[in-house]
């Protein structure tokens, strides 16, 4: 018998999404791309270090993009909470 790892979905962390949407609000828009994109990628290579099955990876970056694409909307139209 053998175990899935399943790792503690992204979305949910919401102070760190809120940090990095936050972080990337003070940014022009070309900053803040890198920004996200580097937190993603740092995030799947720590899954991946994890032994995480590359299809769940996948969903929870997504998901995870999502968080920070949505808070940083929020962010800079002033409804961030």
């Amino acid at each position: 018998m053998t175990a899935a790892i399943v790792p503690f979905p992204l979305a949910s962390r919401r102070s760190m999404i809120l940090r990095q949407a936050q972080y990337a609000a003070m940014l022009n828009p070309d900053a803040a791309e890198r920004h996200i994109q580097q937190q993603l990628n740092i995030q799947s290579r720590a899954m991946r270090r994890k032994g995480i099955d590359a299809r769940l990876i996948a969903h929870e970056i997504s998901c995870m993009e999502t968080s920070i694409r949505a808070t940083l909307l929020r962010t800079v139209s002033g409804g961030a909470r």
